[in-house]
């Protein structure tokens, strides 16, 4: 099943790379020959530069990285990020290898997280065959929403998008930094934005599509975050819900974050729990970010095989609670 895609056909070809300049002191000059258009996560006025003249919070650049976080907001985000971080580098997340990042998502060559890498590049390949169909090459200009290490920026970017990368981490193994291993194939690079996704940087109705990547769950306000991703897209411009689990109850969403909860106080000795993550998706709330939004939801089915098939049926069988499942959701803005 074909998505219907954005109309605009023509984006003029621009660097879209904020320059490193910016963080020695200049983020009161304007973003020169930009495509991106900015404006003030605090205050929300549209900016011509990286500092707001309104307010004064100034966008800093480090390492190729907008910091787009108001000190508070960083701080509300500080126990969460130092959590996930050391969770996810114990889980084997990242490498000192450019090889490593470049085969991703249909290669993990270290071997740590195979699994997770599958349903990865099952998920991407229906995007591109059946979401993003027909627009490789026409540069659009795609949000990649939890971009982590930029995996799908980098993807995007060779198949002829124009990609915008936004996480909360900013570390050189699995956040933002580690895209630095695509510099050799992506001159230039894509731009990256240290962000929360219920408060993107960007104004409204400049992007083509925006994509959670695997970070729709992470969200504390549902509707939020899905409005702010609504805002920034043009419209006709598609937001894609990716790899955010599914159950068809909240009980069964429930158990799996008690289950949670306990294996990672038990490993890693932190419930992981500092901000009040949704964590799943069940059709009741699909139902209602509808109705809050006055969106409709087309929803693909991905295939991850007939072991991935069978799980619910072997967890009924086995009197165990159902699994999480994945489905891509799509909506277009009117």
């Amino acid at each position: 099943m074909a998505i219907a895609h954005v109309t605009e056909k023509t984006i003029v070809a621009a660097s879209t790379q904020i320059d490193d300049r910016q963080a020695r002191g200049s983020s009161s000059e304007p973003i020169e020959g930009k495509q991106l258009r900015i404006r003030c996560p605090r205050c929300k006025a549209n900016l011509q530069a990286l500092e707001c003249p309104f307010c004064g919070f100034a966008m800093r650049t480090r390492r190729g990285i907008v910091h787009a976080l108001p000190p508070d907001r960083a701080s509300h985000f500080a126990c969460f990020v130092s959590d996930y971080e050391r969770i996810r580098e114990a889980e084997g997340r990242g490498s000192a290898s450019d090889a490593f990042y470049l085969n991703l998502p249909f290669k993990d060559i270290s071997g740590s997280n195979q699994e997770h890498w599958k349903i990865r590049a099952r998920t991407f390949e229906q995007l591109m065959s059946h979401v993003f169909a027909g627009d490789m090459g026409g540069g659009r200009k795609v949000l990649d929403l939890g971009a982590g290490n930029g995996w799908l920026s980098y993807q995007l970017s060779i198949a002829g998008f124009q990609p915008v990368a936004v996480d909360l981490l900013t570390n050189d193994y699995d956040g933002l930094g580690a895209a630095s291993h695509f510099e050799n194939r992506v001159p230039g690079l894509f731009p990256r934005f240290q962000a929360e996704l219920a408060c993107l940087p960007f104004q409204d109705d400049q992007f083509d599509a925006a994509v959670f990547n695997a970070s729709f769950h992470y969200a504390e306000n549902f509707s939020r975050s899905l409005g702010e991703a609504l805002r920034c897209v043009k419209p006709g411009g598609l937001v894609v819900i990716a790899d955010t689990p599914w159950y068809s109850n909240d009980e069964s969403g429930q158990a799996m974050l008690a289950e949670r909860r306990e294996a990672f106080l038990r490993r890693y000795g932190t419930a992981s729990d500092s901000i009040k993550c949704l964590e799943y998706l069940t059709n009741h709330r699909l139902r209602v970010l509808s109705e809050e939004l006055s969106i409709e939801w087309q929803i693909l089915h991905p295939s991850y095989g007939w072991r991935w098939a069978l799980r619910p049926v072997m967890a009924k069988l086995g009197g165990r609670r159902e699994p999480s499942r994945f489905k891509i959701y799509v909506t277009k803005k009117r």
